[in-house]
Formats: structure tokens, sequence, C-alpha cells
């Protein structure tokens, strides 16, 4: 009797990979509720000085602090899988909702500082590959220190001054024409480009030392096809998962560009709440944060297991 066929690598390594996200997930949902605790009692950090204990104890009855924490916690795990996280305590209106509604503008901000990064990036990592010790290396070596060195703060502080208020070609923040984006996209992107393109660069360097490389070019194939189309293709995938944790990065990490430039995002509303001590925002927040993480990461496993069939079966 023949035995039955064995489920295909590939959708092993899916389910397993959507497994451990959601394990990720259930961790972080604890977290989240945790994290709410450890400033104190949120009630008294909420209300004013001023507030009577007769009222504290309502407020505290009318958001069920008053039950025991196993029971908080159930509750609270009942409503994440709902997608209900309570209602903001400034604004009244669900605390999801309200994330959601900045969400796009944050997305659009981030991909396009991405966007600009790899464009930057990954050109200048494969030609300072290529023209190793070169002018061009060095410069662009110097360029990466420098772009990882500085503030983000500072440099976006400084576009200000010298585009919108000295030059006043570019509006100093707000969101609306492609100018908009200008002046936040490159404070996040370049961090994020120069981390890229050194990466790109030390991978290019190693797989340009491997035999094929050298193989294609005693063949013939001309440098442009051998950079591009055999070496860059095998360095691509430490590029690939650096992809997924910088987009995750700048989607949860944009709150300060995100303030410096009064950009309507996720990050300048989470600080705003943090400010007001709006609990259920904040929490929104992180979820959201860890749930992005998670599900960037598990791209970046697909895709890496597509790019290197080996991965499949480890």
């Amino acid at each position: 009797m023949a035995s039955p066929a064995a489920p295909r690598p590939m959708l092993q390594f899916v389910i397993r990979r959507l497994l451990e996200a959601a394990v990720v997930v259930f961790l972080a949902l604890t977290a989240v509720f945790s994290l709410q605790f450890l400033a104190g009692d949120p009630v008294k950090l909420f209300l004013p000085t001023d507030t009577t204990p007769k009222q504290i104890e309502e407020f505290r009855q009318r958001l069920g602090l008053n039950d025991p924490w196993p029971v908080q916690y159930v509750r609270f795990m009942r409503g994440a899988l709902r997608g209900d996280f309570g209602r903001s305590l400034r604004q009244g209106e669900p605390a999801l909702d309200l994330v959601l509604e900045r969400f796009p503008a944050t997305l659009a901000l981030s991909g396009v500082a991405m966007a600009l990064a790899l464009a930057i990036a990954i050109p200048v990592g494969v030609l300072s590959a290529a023209r190793r010790n070169s002018w061009f290396d060095h410069l662009s070596i110097g360029a990466t220190v420098l772009g990882q060195a500085i503030p983000g703060f500072w440099l976006g502080l400084m576009l200000i001054y010298v585009f919108a208020v000295w030059l006043k070609v570019l509006p100093t923040g707000g969101r609306g024409t492609w100018a908009h984006y200008v002046l936040p996209s490159i404070t996040l992107a370049a961090f994020v480009a120069a981390r890229f393109a050194r990466l790109t660069r030390s991978t290019m360097l190693d797989v340009l030392g491997q035999d094929y490389v050298r193989t294609a070019r005693a063949k013939g194939l001309g440098p442009r096809r051998v950079l591009y189309r055999h070496a860059l293709k095998n360095a691509s995938l430490p590029i690939v998962t650096l992809l997924a944790l910088q987009l995750g990065q700048l989607l949860g990490g944009a709150v300060i560009t995100e303030t410096i430039f009064a950009w309507p995002g996720v990050g300048r509303f989470l600080v705003q709440a943090l400010l007001n001590r709006d609990f259920p925002v904040v929490l929104v927040g992180v979820f959201l944060t860890a749930v992005t993480y998670s599900v960037l990461n598990l791209l970046a496993d697909l895709a890496y297991a597509w790019l290197n069939p080996r991965v499949r079966y480890a």
C-alpha cells in the first residue's frame, strides 16, 4: 500500500511561520496588558489631582479595574481578538478606530522613505563594492557613516531651517501635496539608506569573491550582467531580511519625525496620547506595532524561502 504523499516543504514552512507569528502576537498582547500597570494606578495618573475618592472609585469601576487581574486579562484578550480595545479616555471614541484613521498617513510616509532609501542605497552599495578602494568607495563609506551618525531629530530641524525657513521652497510640516513628503521622507530615509548601503557593499564583496562569479566573468559576461544578474541576486537574502525589519521600524518608530513635521500619523498621535495618559490609545499603538513587525517578518521569511529553497528544509 502506497504511503500518503508528504506535505510540500513550502506549505509546512508557511504553516510553521504562521504559528510562530500567532505566538508572537499573543505574547505582544500579554505585554501590552501588563504595560498599563507598570506606571502605577492608571486611574490616578489620568484623573486630576483634585478628584475626590468617590469619583476615582466610580471611574475605576467603570473601567473594570476593580476586578482581579486574571478577570481583566481574559476580558482584555477577548476584546483584543474582536478588535475592541476600549474607548479613548479623552475623545470617547473607539481607540482602535482612532489609530487606524491615522495609519494610512504613517504608511504613506514610511513607504516613500523606504523607496527613497532603497533607490539610493542599492546602487551605491553595488558600485562601492565593484569599485573597491576607489574614490567613490571611500566617499560612499564616509557618507554612510555620516548618515548613521546624524540624529534624525537634528537632521529634520536642519532641513526645516534650510529649505522651509531660509530658502522658503518647501513647507515646514503638515500633509497635503507631494512637497510635504520631501523633508520628512529624507529625514526618515537617511539612516535607513546608510544602513542598506553598508550591508549591500559587504554582501556584494563577499559574493564577488565566489567561484561562480569568477566563472561568469571567465565566460565573457559583461560587468553589468555579472553584477546585477548573478551577484546582486545572491546578495539579496540579507537585504530582504533587513528590509522587513527596517520597514517595521519605520512604521513604528516614526514618532520623532512625525512630531517634528506635524505629520498626522500614528506616531504623532501616540505621543499626544502618552502626554494625555490616554492608555487605551497607547495600548492599540503598541499592539499594532507588534503585529506589523510580526507580519513583515513573516513576509521576509517567505521571501527568504522563495529566494533560497534550502531555508524551507531548515
